[in-house]
């Protein structure tokens, strides 16, 4: 009997999904949380040279990208040894890593060791980030797969709106080093907690012929092996046709793709850390006070992870591509909307909209390629969205601070983010339909009839 023919079995891998996308999603709370609290200091460090040095705008923009260099190198990094270390291990060195990178940067006291700790502190955020989407789409069940991933990596815009909620709150009492603190959390409660909670990859130990680790965990943990087939002798054998890892990804039928990918990857950060830096500053200049310019950043993420957990839902049925491509579309016509006069309250609207279409797009590109590619490719594909999209979360922060020292108008900066959409929205639909041949987990005896070696059917799936 299959494995999803057992009531009991079934159960058993809904709580195995529910726990991995659960600690995968605080994660990526604390990991967006990481990234995006600079952008609610930063105008501190602009006004007042008492906490690291003198900072100007092109400074703060450097500031805020040496972080996100960090994680294109984590990222990239993660790709390869997550293929031989495994999943798991690199998700938990990378939540020991990260917290306390941000613990160090919350002592700095000079510009200089505080971009340095940014990088260094990238590094971990960027391998968590590369390598969570292949975790996370190996244990999701069928035709729940992008909801998943939406829902984990919806994680990254929440921690965003949590370090904007905390800033509006806490900011004036704990000072820019408790913000920072509060990134350290995840060492004494997620790390422990996903140590005993957090599994292997079936997929990935099948793929790697470590079978019987493989069968240990799925009878543990209910979820099938992917990918595998029993041979006449009864034994199961992975299927790893194809070239694995990076190697992989930059051979056919792939290399096209990759590059189409890891481009709207960049599109769609450069967006999203354009805006998540340096929103409170531009509201600022627009006549807002400080804990109304923090107010747009805080529905910027919310409108964040309502679009991408709806977004999903559409993408499970249609297929992500025409989603991440509406979704472009949106993001750049509500950016433009900002250059129009509007009550607060549409406003504030607006804003949610631009984050649908911007964090919640990239939200939705995380799962459009954590299922484009097979499984021995799937952690490279992830890896190099994250990670070659990180240099346009590297430009971000440096566009924006380019185009606010620079002296141009708010219009002319929402007209250039805008232009930036209509970018990611081409090369989306420039995209190929994957068409990928996966096959099911039988792990039922073979029959006598079946030839020695004869694999099962082959299941076309269409992303």
């Amino acid at each position: 009997m299959s494995l999803t023919k057992d009531p009991g079995l079934e159960a058993q891998r809904l709580r195995t999904v529910v726990w991995v996308v659960s600690l995968a999603t605080v994660g990526l709370i604390f990991d967006g949380y990481d990234l995006v609290v600079y952008g609610t200091v930063v105008s501190t460090f602009l006004r007042d040279p008492s906490h690291i040095g003198n900072v100007t705008p092109a400074a703060a923009g450097a500031l805020g990208s040496y972080a996100l260099v960090g994680v294109l190198v984590g990222a990239l990094l993660a790709g390869s040894v997550g293929d031989i270390l495994g999943r798991r291990k690199v998700m938990l060195f990378s939540y020991a890593w990260f917290s306390v990178g941000m613990g160090i940067t919350a002592l700095t006291t000079t510009t200089t060791i505080f971009g340095l700790m940014r990088f260094i502190t990238g590094l971990g955020v960027g391998a968590l980030v590369a390598t969570t989407g292949a975790l996370v789409s190996e244990y999701a069940p069928k035709g729940r797969k992008n909801l998943c991933n939406a829902i984990t990596y919806s994680g990254v815009p929440l921690g965003s709106l949590m370090a904007a909620m905390l800033a509006i709150v806490l900011l004036e009492h704990i000072g820019w080093r408790g913000m920072f603190l509060i990134g350290a959390l995840p060492l004494f409660t997620l790390l422990p907690l996903a140590y005993f909670k957090m599994p292997e990859s079936v997929a990935w130990l099948a793929s790697r012929g470590r079978l019987d680790e493989a069968r240990a965990i799925s009878e543990r943990t209910g979820v099938e092996i992917p990918e595998a087939v029993p041979t006449a002798a009864g034994t199961v054998v992975p299927v790893t046709a194809g070239k694995a890892g990076f190697a992989g990804l930059f051979a056919p039928p792939y290399l096209f793709p990759t590059l189409l990918l890891g481009l709207m990857s960049a599109t769609g950060l450069v967006l999203v850390y354009s805006l998540n830096t340096w929103l409170p500053e531009l509201m600022l200049r627009a006549g807002f006070n400080a804990k109304g310019s923090l107010l747009f950043l805080l529905v910027l993420n919310g409108g964040a992870v309502i679009g991408a957990l709806a977004g999903s839902r559409v993408a499970d049925r249609f297929g992500p591509k025409p989603v991440v491509a509406a979704c472009f579309v949106i993001g750049a016509t509500s950016i433009a909307l900002l250059t129009l006069s509007f009550p607060l309250g549409i406003l504030l609207a607006i804003v949610a909209v631009v984050g649908l279409g911007t964090s919640g797009t990239q939200t939705l590109i995380y799962g459009f390629v954590a299922n484009y590619y097979r499984t021995n490719v799937r952690g490279a594909g992830v890896a190099w969205c994250a990670g070659f999209g990180r240099l346009g979360g590297v430009g971000g922060p440096l566009l924006g601070g380019f185009l606010i020292g620079g002296g141009f108008a708010l219009d002319a900066i929402f007209y250039v983010l805008a232009g930036i959409g209509l970018l990611g929205l081409l090369l989306t639909l420039l995209v190929p339909v994957a068409r990928t041949r996966e096959l099911r987990s039988t792990l039922i005896e073979p029959t006598p009839q079946a030839a020695p070696g004869k694999i099962a059917a082959a299941v076309p799936s269409k992303i």
